[in-house]
């Protein structure tokens, strides 16, 4: 068994530490989502709390992981009787975000079950993570289906299994644990409402706890058993105080004046439902317990909605997680109960410094006084939290850029207008990419529409096909009893249709025509607004800009869609319109997503006025875009071009573009009067009306 890195070795990291602990004492806040860039120990700090929770007594021989005090009744081992059993350590079940659904719920043995009518089950990772922790690292990339057993389990507090008629049905409470860099993606708000505590980590600024991290893990790394023996002393201690923390959690006190106060902050905050309420009683529940108190304190509370409102208050995908500290502490003193506590702080000019700058440091979980001290690392963590403002004004490159380049006739970024609502883009044809909401696709999960021999492990029996392929063979294998005689050769997969996510890569051009500052405005707002939809529809996007002389990858293709709603609303226009520049350019991008992920299909959307006046390449800018145009429509690229073009007189280049792409065009004026699904609600249909206008034509 390898040697984990211990917890109370990892350097500052507070706010996450805290958050863990507080899930290790009182298990029903809920779990912690850690959201931060990659390589900041995120995984190794999850890992290294499973040493720290106390052992769990079990049923001897369950699978399933039943409390000997109150086994449950349904277990598929059981029934069990009451008794004494056995003790073992706490397990951290880790879900791979490539795992099937039989994996996660458990599996059934189809023959048997046909055949014999036994109920052969296997436990999945479910079952395994009862009572412990289940651990998904990058879960803002688990799968739909996934998401919504996870869903269901955590809401309910069992698994639920069945397979043709024949159900399974287990107990599975775990404290679920995620990791995610949100450059890759976000959460459905659904699972994020489902854990109790968010945290955001992102490594030290500090040279000297730099340094000391890179001492750390490199003394791990020579000699782990070392490493972990010179920490055995505190991780003993930190494991006594989370006993100790549990077994006075019964005791704490929640007065009316501080729920007073939760309530009126979720308020304030404008929280979707209840959930937030209960899980900040439970935290600032928690925190008393950890702090040795039988009261919970407002600065409880304060630490509470710090940790458990920052994910909750997200209104759209492009909202920054995080809260309003400022309105937080007013809320707070505005509910502040009549209590004798809050008269000592004038009192005690001593007691001030520290009180004043516990709320007042950093971000969420600014790892203020209410933690009740987690044993010192000799890290100092405030540092991390001071320089963190300084390099926070990230938007001063803009202005610079739009000054550096008024030569040429660049001009500043304008904000994009407000997003509406649109309606589906889908690409023609039936697809077998990664699961999502856009387009048609062979999938897992979704309609049955026939059914095929197995190839590997079968996962979606279709019962009357194996029946009806086992059927005639009866006679000749000899059933003389009631059961069914199946065998291998008969299985049938069941084949299902649903839905796919794609790329969808956004071509923008950014030159002088489009410069004027309401046209781009509504530009923006149309290209968020389509950014919004891929989000919802677990899409992969990318952008391109082009202007000037030549094009850009703005954003390779991501599951960020905030990335590119960022980059999107610092984009810069002016110069010339190198159109074909930026058509090669997509078509560049999509040739080596296409290497990448050839299962992923592309959707182009293309925002231009249609017009080509120049670029790097000599020749007719016109004819150059047309013949950029071909190659995509050459490869079956699905497209829409949005016609950007404004004013009484219009040339109609968009259309013309978009008969060349083979796609179909959409006025601005359409995008904006969000009726852009009417029109191109099915790209092949646009494709079909372009070909029987040819024909009309012709004739």
């Amino acid at each position: 068994m390898s040697t984990r890195y211990p917890f109370t070795a990892v350097v500052g990291m507070d706010d996450l530490r805290l958050a863990l602990l507080l899930n290790a004492v009182s298990p029903a806040v809920g779990g912690v989502l850690v959201r931060g860039e990659k390589g900041t120990a995120k995984s190794t700090a999850v890992r290294a709390l499973a040493e720290l929770l106390p052992v769990v007594p079990v049923v001897a021989g369950c699978r399933f992981s039943c409390d000997p005090a109150s086994p449950d009744p349904g277990c598929p081992d059981g029934p069990h009787e009451a008794g004494p059993g056995a003790e073992r350590p706490a397990r951290m079940v880790e879900l791979p975000v490539g795992a099937s659904e039989d994996r996660l719920v458990g599996s059934l043995d189809i023959e048997k079950a046909l055949a014999e009518g036994v109920k052969a089950f296997e436990p999945g990772l479910l079952a395994d993570a009862h009572r412990g922790i289940l651990y998904v690292d990058e879960v803002n990339l688990l799968h739909d289906h996934l998401i919504d057993l996870l869903l269901d389990a955590a809401a309910m507090g069992f698994s639920h299994v069945e397979r043709e008629g024949v159900s399974v049905r287990h107990a599975a409470r775990f404290l679920l644990v995620g990791t995610m860099n949100p450059e890759e993606g976000e959460l459905r708000p659904q699972l994020l409402d489902r854990f109790g505590l968010t945290v955001e980590v992102a490594a030290s600024r500090d040279p000297e706890q730099r340094v000391e991290v890179v001492r750390r893990r490199l003394a791990f790394e020579d000699d782990p058993a070392a490493f972990a023996a010179r920490w055995a002393g505190e991780e003993a201690a930190l494991r006594g105080r989370i006993v100790a923390a549990r077994a006075l959690l019964p005791q704490v006190v929640l007065g009316d004046a501080e729920l007073l106060q939760m309530a009126a902050t979720c308020a304030a905050f404008e929280v979707d439902g209840m959930r937030a309420d209960i899980v900040m009683a439970r935290t600032a529940t928690a925190l008393a317990a950890w702090a040795g108190r039988t009261e919970v304190t407002s600065e409880d509370v304060r630490q509470a909605a710090l940790l458990a409102l920052p994910h909750r208050r997200r209104r759209s995908p492009f909202d920054a997680p995080g809260l309003d500290e400022d309105k937080l502490d007013e809320t707070l003193e505005q509910f502040k109960g009549e209590d004798p506590e809050p008269d000592p702080e004038p009192d005690g000019p001593d007691d001030g410094g520290p009180d004043d700058g516990g709320p007042g440091d950093g971000g969420p979980g600014g790892g203020g006084p209410p933690c009740g001290g987690i044993p010192p690392q000799g890290d100092g963590p405030a540092p991390e939290d001071v320089p963190a403002p300084e390099e926070a004004p990230v938007p001063e490159p803009a202005p610079q850029k739009a000054g550096a380049g008024a030569g040429s006739g660049e001009r500043a970024a304008v904000k994009a207008a407000e997003p509406f609502r649109t309606k589906v883009l889908s690409v023609p044809g039936l697809g077998e990419g990664a699961a999502g909401r856009r387009s048609r696709a062979r999938t897992e999960h979704g309609r049955t529409t026939g059914s095929v021999r197995p190839r590997g492990a079968l996962t979606k029996l279709h019962l009357a096909a194996t029946v009806q392929a086992a059927a005639p063979h009866q006679k000749a294998r000899g059933r003389t009893g009631r059961g069914l005689v199946v065998r291998r050769d008969d299985l049938r997969q069941a084949t299902r249709e649903g839905r796919e996510g794609n790329l969808v890569l956004f071509a923008v051009d950014a030159s002088g025509s489009m410069a004027a500052r309401q046209r781009m405005s509504a530009v923006k707002g149309a290209v968020l607004s389509l950014l919004l939809d891929a989000y919802q529809r677990r899409d992969k996007v990318g952008l391109v800009t082009f202007r000037g002389r030549d094009a850009e990858v703005a954003l390779p293709p991501t599951s960020s869609v905030d990335a590119a709603a960022a980059r999107l609303e610092q984009l810069p226009t002016g110069g010339r319109t190198p159109l074909s520049a930026g058509l090669l350019k997509a078509h560049d991008v999509l040739r080596v997503e296409r290497l990448r992920d050839p299962s992923r299909r592309p959707l182009l959307v293309v925002v231009t006025d249609g017009r080509a006046t120049g670029g790097r390449a000599a020749g007719d800018p016109v004819a150059l875009a047309a013949r950029a145009a071909r190659l995509h429509a050459a490869e079956g690229t699905a497209s829409v071009v949005v016609d950007c073009e404004t004013g009484p007189v219009r040339l109609g280049l968009a259309g013309q573009l978009a008969r060349e792409l083979g796609g179909t065009a959409v006025t601005l004026d359409e995008l904006r009067a969000d009726s852009i699904a009417g029109l191109v609600r099915d790209v092949q249909a646009g494709q079909a009306g372009h070909a029987a206008q040819a024909t009309r034509r012709a004739a």
